[in-house]
């Protein structure tokens, strides 16, 4: 069957808004703070079968760090194909023409949360990271004490360049943060403050050392809980005085929710005695743009060198061929050419990319072929580094 693609406008809104109430749930009827149209930096593209909208897909404006540089990309997001339609290649139709528009737009890579895996590993995108809250008893807390030289107080308007600044110093130091830049993300002092029930800024000597965005859910008996979306601190003084901070709360709100990546800092400081799973949502990541993808992202310092790779990419074929990956002095570069030592596909790409696997690995699971201990070995000093962490939803 045929499908016309096209942007989705004002006359697709109510068809859009069933579209997904059915995949993901929600009343008849769009309740009125859900925007009827995309936001700037969001792009909407609809399948149409007869003239019926029959899928949905968008594109969001972003860009994630890897080596320390914030790599443009597209989140994909709103996924939605009628019941009917589904594993009739609506998806593939779909996605195509979002992944070639966003590199259009300067993107590189690609991000999204699955409900399932299967489809979306086919068209490219594979399994980096999971988005975890873990909860902690937040007497845990208990024994933390304020360091006498930072002090903790509510955050006000003035304080918001710091706590952006710190965020992006904190999320440039992971792999596969979210760098909360672009048209997306309003800045503005009151937006960003009204954002959560409460910011707590750690300030010491020199100014705001670190904070917490936290939000209360729950009563005050043992279904009481405090959400901490952000605990970003840069000193060691900081990080204690904000999980001091937290440890107040433990007469009326039992149980911590903090949103942290695998390497985060407040592990080792506390331990997180009693710590276990809220939730979990895995992401995946694939390359939009290869040669964009690896220009655009830092790599080791101390690493030089090169390496023969023979690219498949099906659903974006700009990326497909044998070409030569080099690093030198923290820069990358993708050029055509070589003779093809290594086969990937774009998951096995991916997963090279974001560190998240090691060629044997990759190897086992028939995601990577050729090649041997020397370009093993090389790959893996490349994308050396952060358990690959995203942690905000879309």
């Amino acid at each position: 069957m045929a499908f016309e693609i096209r942007a989705l406008g004002e006359q697709d809104d109510a068809a859009a808004w069933q579209l997904s109430r059915l995949a993901f749930g929600g009343p008849v009827e769009r309740p009125a703070s859900r925007r009827p149209t995309p936001a700037p930096g969001a792009h909407a593209l609809g399948a149409f079968a007869d003239g019926r909208l029959i899928g949905k897909a968008v594109g969001l404006e972003h860009s994630y760090f890897y080596g320390g540089h914030a790599v443009p990309a597209v989140g994909i997001a709103g996924v939605a194909i009628a019941p009917e339609f589904r594993g009739g290649g609506v998806l593939r139709e779909l996605l195509g023409p979002v992944l070639a528009q966003a590199r259009e737009r300067g993107a590189a890579i690609s991000a999204l949360f699955p409900t399932t895996a299967v489809p979306y590993r086919r068209l490219g995108w594979e399994l980096t990271g999971v988005l975890r809250w873990t909860a902690v008893p937040t007497v845990a807390l208990a024994g933390e004490r304020r360091p006498a030289n930072v002090t903790v107080r509510p955050a006000e308007e003035g304080d918001v360049p710091a706590i952006l600044g710190a965020y992006c110093a904190w999320a440039a130091d992971g792999a596969g943060m979210l760098a909360r830049t672009g048209p997306l993300f309003d800045h503005a002092p009151g937006a960003v403050l009204s954002g959560h029930d409460g910011f707590t800024v750690a300030e010491g000597p020199a100014g705001v050392e670190g904070y917490a965005s936290w939000d209360r859910e729950g009563g005050y008996d043992s279904a009481g809980v405090l959400a901490v979306p952000d605990l970003v601190a840069h000193t060691p003084r900081a990080l204690t005085a904000l999980l001091a901070m937290l440890g107040t709360w433990r007469s009326v709100a039992p149980t911590l929710h903090l949103r942290l990546r695998a390497d985060d800092p407040a592990w080792l400081v506390t331990g997180l005695a009693g710590a276990r799973t809220h939730s979990e949502q895995p992401w995946m990541l694939r390359l939009v743009d290869a040669r964009a993808a690896v220009e655009t992202r830092g790599w080791p310092h101390a690493l030089a060198g090169s390496v023969d790779l023979d690219l498949a990419d099906e659903l974006c074929p700009w990326n497909a061929g044998p070409h030569r990956l080099t690093l030198d002095g923290g820069r990358g570069t993708l050029t055509p050419g070589g003779d093809g030592t290594v086969h990937l596909g774009p998951g096995g790409l991916a997963a090279i990319y974001a560190g998240a696997r090691t060629p044997t690995v990759l190897r086992r699971a028939h995601l990577l072929s050729g090649g041997d201990e020397r370009t093993d070995a090389f790959l893996t000093a490349a994308t050396a580094g952060p358990v690959p962490s995203l942690l905000d939803y879309f």
